[in-house]
């Protein structure tokens, strides 16, 4: 049993390499497309590495920062074969992510960093928002912790609904109002019914609309001085969720996001099935915010705790 599956399980390793298969694929294809019969890395191979990052949507920064590195580690390690380029290109692809606080020990089953533990998920509608809240839930639960949800997203009898659904499926409570509700009405409840019932963590849905960003961060403000009536210093974790299968979309979310809100960590969904995945790179890069979940299928256990050197050990897995 090798590192990553020490670290975090045979199975999670396995559905991480299955979610990226479309993403490598391409990726692998391109870059033996690149050095096929070369002897050291020239011009031409630094372009086909390029190309290879952009079209896994790695986006043109990020690209720039990694083939620049690429080419003064080339220039100083003396490249000889194409295994040396690679793992050449698997460092400097970590080094552009971000790691989280807790990086390489963060798991569901560690200590909270606080009782309880509020987080508050942001998102455009349609991303996946609520099922990674229902994931987050149930990943919590089965490590034994007591878990509540409050629905603040009021605006879409729909988004209520669904939480609901998964609150059942879970086996968790949740805290939610007639839809037009107040959300930080609905927030404040949500936490005030959390330490009355002593849950470890609350998670609080929010409302996922872009149409108007001083509204939007009007909102989240009033949401945030609403919890923090019951604690201070909540909410702890102000979790940005992202679809990965938009590609670039993805970035212009977190753009709008993060200049409305502290977002303090990241979830990545819908990563399986899609050639994209070099984005994770991208928002990590881009924003210095760290990726801290991630979404690899429809199941409830198919929401896998991020570490880049699983991700990167993954993309380049031939297996």
């Amino acid at each position: 049993m090798g590192f990553f599956d020490k670290l975090f399980g045979k199975k999670e390793k396995e559905t991480l390499d299955q979610g990226l298969q479309k993403t490598k694929e391409s990726f692998l294809n391109k870059i033996t497309k690149a050095v096929a019969g070369k002897t050291t890395v020239d011009e031409e191979v630094l372009d086909s590495l390029e190309e290879a990052l952009v079209s896994a949507d790695v986006g043109i920064d990020t690209t720039v920062q990694i083939i620049d590195r690429v080419e003064k580690r080339v220039a100083r390690d003396k490249y000889l074969n194409t295994s040396e380029l690679n793992g050449i290109l698997q460092d400097e692809i970590r080094g552009v992510l971000v790691d989280a606080p807790e990086s390489n020990s963060y798991s569901f089953q560690s200590a909270l960093p606080s009782k309880p533990y509020v987080i508050l998920v942001v998102g455009v509608n349609g991303v996946g928002k609520t099922t990674t809240i229902g994931k987050l839930a149930y990943n919590f639960k089965k490590a034994g912790k007591s878990v509540l949800l409050g629905a603040a997203d009021t605006f879409r009898a729909a988004a209520v609904d669904q939480l609901t659904i998964w609150s059942e499926r879970v086996g968790v409570p949740i805290v939610k109002q007639a839809m037009g509700s107040d959300p930080a009405a609905v927030a404040f409840d949500a936490v005030a019914s959390g330490v009355s019932r002593g849950a470890e963590v609350i998670i609080i849905d929010t409302a996922g609309r872009l149409h108007n960003k001083a509204h939007l961060m009007e909102e989240l403000a009033k949401i945030r001085r609403s919890v923090q009536k019951v604690i201070p210093d909540a909410p702890h974790e102000v979790l940005l969720v992202l679809d990965g299968s938009t590609g670039q979309n993805a970035l212009e979310q977190a753009k709008h996001f993060t200049a409305t809100t502290d977002v303090t960590a990241i979830a990545i969904t819908k990563l399986d099935g899609t050639a994209k995945g070099g984005v994770v790179l991208a928002i990590a890069n881009q924003f210095k915010i760290p990726v801290k979940f991630i979404g690899m299928g429809e199941k409830m256990e198919d929401l896998l705790v991020f570490d880049k050197h699983e991700f990167v050990d993954s993309l380049f897995s031939l297996g």
